[in-house]
Formats: C-alpha cells, structure tokens, sequence
C-alpha cells in the first residue's frame, strides 16, 4: 500500500476556487496549485450569484491540474478537505444534479424586506438559538426567496426532491455522487455539512448544534428535508468516499475519503493554531473577516459581533468564536481594477498608494452592499468623501487601502467590548495581507502588534489539518501547532494623537454612508 504523504484541499472562494496538496510539516506542496476565477453575475443592483455548475467545473479542473503538476500517485492522498465561501446556497435536484437557481452569493442584499420582517418580530429568538443578528448575509432568507420565487420549486422541496446545501454541501455531494459509501445514501451522494457552515445560515441552533425547527418555520416555511445532515469539521466517520465517475476521471480509479468541512473563515484561524481562548485572527480577503476564539461556550454579544462554531472534532461538541464580517475590502480593490480602471493589476495598487503621504482628506467606504459588524446595515452604499480639486488616483488608492484597516479597528474595538481584554496581538492571512504597507497601517491604527504566518494561505492549511486529523494525519493539535512560524510582525509606530483624529474621519464618514439606500429606495430596486 502506497504511503499517505498528502492531505488534497479544495479552498473554494467568492472569486475563484482553489486546490493544493498540503504534507504533514504544514507546508504546500513546493510549486504545486492551482487556481481558476468564476463569473460574477449581477442581475440587478444588490444582487450576487454564482454559477454552481461552473464552481464544480472549476473545481474538477483545479484538482486535475494539482495532480497532473506534482505527478503524485492518487494512493499517496490520505483524505480530502473542503473550505468554502460561506452563506452563499445552492438548490439542486440529487436524481440530475441541476441547480434550480444561480447560487445566491453572500454578498446578496435582495432579502432585505424579508430581513427587516425577521427584525421587528423575531430580532431575539434568532440572536439567542443562532448567536446570529438578521442580515441578508445568512443562507436563510435566500433560500425564502428561491421557494417564493422560482417556479415549482416550494412544490418541489415539501416533496423531499431537492437538496440544499452552502457551497461545502455542494462540493462534497459531487465529490462523492454516486458512492455508496456516504453518510447519506438516499440522497445519491453525501448530503451533509460542517457545524461551522451550518451556523452560518441563521437556521442552526449552536447550543443544540442542529436545525431548528421553528427558525426554519418562520423564515419562509423551509422544509427540514431539503437541509443537509450536520456533522463535526473532523470527521473519523467519512462524509463519504470520491464516488465512480470523480475517482476514474481525477484519481486513477482510486476511491479517497472526504473527511475535513469548514468555512472559509473558521478554517483559517484553524490553519492559525488558534486553539488557545483569547486568540485572534484576520483574514484580509474579498471581505475581511475577524475571529476570537472564545472556548465551548459560545459568547453572546452586545456589540454587533456574531457568536458562530469554530470547529468541531466529535458529535455534539464544539468550539466557538466572536466574528466581525466585515463584507467589503479586498473586493474594493478588484473595483479599483475592474470598475474605475485606475489600475491594472491588483498589486499596482501597493505602490500607488504609498506614491502619498497621505489620503489628502479623502476617506472611502468601500459598503457596497451594506454594511456588516458591527454596524449591519443593509441599505448603507459605498463613498467617497473628501475630494477636492487636489485629489489623485494615488489618495483613492490610499484612502481604499486604509478603509480596510479602519474596518478592522471596529471589530477589534467591539471584541475589547465584549471580552473586557485587551487584544495585544492579531495574526493576518489573506491575500492584501501580502501587503506591507496595509499591515503596518493595520498596527498603527490598532496600536496592536500585526503578524503575519509563513503560511499565507491559512484557510486551505486549516482544512487541511481538520481533513487530516479525520485519518490520523496528524495526531492532534499539539503535532499541528508545531507546524506555525512567524514571517513578519509590524510593530505600531503612529503616535496616539495622530490615530485618534484618523480613526474620528473614519467614523463620521461612515455615518454618512449608513442608509442610504432608504434615501433612494427605487435606485436599488426596494
């Protein structure tokens, strides 16, 4: 029998999706990924979706193309992990494995009147069984509005012939289709999901760690059956096994074990060893995304955080975390390449913006689609204010660079809030956390320590050891924290004076940001 050298992740974001081979020292293998964008589709103003059909296409082709560059023998792989986008939903027939819909994207704000219903009437019984506030952000409302909207398929659903799934449930169910190995056999594949993803869709109780039927009753009436089967992060007992088809077209006939689930955001401060209480991290990537490990109790809050699963590792028991979403900030600077075109790649951004000394008085919201933590307001809209006739491309650049540190500070200040601590340190990943100069503006304007891992991609690394703690990988978490190493730290610099009357711009421009979409309702389709 072939040694098991590797744990393969699928690391599926709201842009692209990626895989890589990971070894037992925590490292990628040297040289060896793949990575393929997805379109962004929007059919109206607030509106996001995604292709589920292409996500799965991308998918197969990225894990192909890993294999086909390291040249590793399929027996090699002791299991695979999965990491997703979180919130987005897919709907699909299990007998054709057809979407019935786009996937609704995190992003969405089409929900919004359902949303505000959900505040008047049920603002506390959502906060206290899911540690969740009502937002457009959560899977529930999308899922409403696809059985409100899309023709037969409420019919459909009652009737057990739909699945649902978050992105992971859709990927796994692929991954597996057909196999008869599977949690779940009479939904021709493995229907299931993590309790971290799970507690992402404002139907999940986290204190129960399992749907909640009266959460599911009241958001629109959505039938039990459709949802997928709960289970740990870390799986000894298989989601499932690569079914017929995926294991002859990617891996040589061989059938390998699904056994790591997490979303994207608890994944990384996974892959950050954030196994102590008190531990932080920020991942800086479409969205920048805050969590605080606060042990197996999860932590109500009373300062717009969220209380969600970190990750499990048996049945019914689980670690929690405080969560800052914040929905907007490495997407802004796509914006700037894509949309105002005042650059051409993404990494020109970097040296433009250090081109100023300062924004020149500009500050930039970058809420386009609302706002999340600690704010979550749905009808806030992206600006810029400040401009004058001396205002450059280079201060937008700059002003965008340091909305993502700004955003960052107001999660950090609602976490001190909550947890009565100081946070002295925050490790970053992510993909603008490659960015020096946005990590020491990040310190400064903290006055905290910033870190940033060897290991940048900490999302793909955590699933991989949750997928890999499943078939004794690694043997626990004490092996995987040896595996952490320092590659940066960024120490504040910025006297306090100075921090205090930046962080003060920043908040009153966010004041004029909030709601304006109830200003000019019609612009946005409410």
């Amino acid at each position: 029998m072939a040694e098991k050298r590797y744990v393969l992740v699928v690391d599926q974001g709201t842009t692209g999706t990626r895989a890589a081979l990971f070894t037992h020292d925590g490292l990628p293998l040297r040289g060896v990924w793949a990575y393929l964008e997805h379109r962004q589709v929007y059919p109206k103003p607030g509106w996001v979706e995604h292709s589920p059909i292409e996500i799965w296409e991308n998918t197969r082709a990225v894990i192909r193309r890993v294999l086909d560059q390291s040249k590793i023998d399929p027996r090699e792989i002791a299991s695979i992990g999965v990491t997703n986008q979180r919130e987005t939903v897919v709907i699909w027939d299990p007998k054709t494995g057809n979407p019935v819909y786009n996937a609704i994207v995190w992003q969405d704000r089409r929900t919004a009147p359902q949303v505000d219903f959900l505040k008047r009437h049920y603002f506390d019984l959502i906060k206290s069984r899911t540690g969740l506030v009502p937002d457009c952000y959560f899977s529930s409302t999308k899922i409403w509005w696809v059985l409100d909207n899309v023709p037969n398929v409420r019919e459909r659903a009652e009737k057990g012939d739909l699945l649902f799934g978050t992105i992971d449930s859709w990927l796994i169910w692929n991954l597996t289709r057909g196999s008869k190995d599977v949690l779940t056999p009479e939904r021709y594949g493995a229907h299931v999901t993590d309790y971290s993803n799970a507690s992402r869709t404002m139907l999940f109780n986290i204190h129960k760690l399992d749907w909640d039927d009266e959460l599911l009753e009241i958001q629109g009436r959505i039938p039990r059956e459709l949802m997928p089967l709960p289970r740990p992060s870390s799986d000894r007992a298989v989601y499932g096994y690569t079914g017929p088809e995926v294991s002859r077209e990617l891996f040589d006939g061989v059938s390998i074990p699904v056994t790591g689930d997490a979303g994207d955001q608890q994944a990384a401060l996974f892959g950050q060893v954030g196994f102590d209480v008190g531990d932080v991290k920020c991942t800086y990537g479409t969205g920048n995304f805050i969590l605080l490990n606060t042990g197996e109790k999860p932590v109500s809050s009373t300062h717009g955080l969220l209380s969600t699963v970190f990750y499990s590792l048996e049945p019914k028991r689980a670690v929690y975390a405080l969560e800052g979403s914040i929905f907007i900030t490495g997407a802004a600077i796509q914006w700037l390449r894509d949309g105002l075109k005042i650059i051409e790649v993404s990494a020109e951004v970097n040296p433009l913006a250090e081109a100023a000394n300062d924004t020149g008085g500009v500050y930039f919201v970058p809420a386009f689609v609302g706002l999340g933590a600690p704010y979550w307001d749905s009808y806030a809209r992206g600006l810029i204010i400040g401009i004058t006739r001396s205002t450059e491309r280079k201060h937008i650049a700059r002003a965008v660079l340091e909305a993502i540190a700004y955003l960052t500070r107001d999660v950090i200040e609602a976490m001190k809030a909550d947890s009565g601590k100081d946070i002295t340190v925050l490790k970053a990943d992510g993909g603008a956390a490659k960015s020096d100069f946005l990590l020491q503006f990040q310190a400064d304007i903290l006055n905290s320590r910033v870190v940033r891992p060897t290991v940048s991609e900490t999302t793909s690394l955590g699933v991989a050891y949750l997928a890999g703690l499943a078939v004794e990988f690694w043997k626990d978490l004490e092996d995987i924290k040896k595996n952490w190493k320092a590659e940066r730290e960024f120490i504040p610099r910025m006297d306090q004076e100075t921090r205090e009357r930046l962080y003060k711009g920043w908040k009153a421009a966010v004041q004029r940001a909030l709601g304006w979409a109830k200003e000019v309702p019609w612009a946005y389709g409410y």
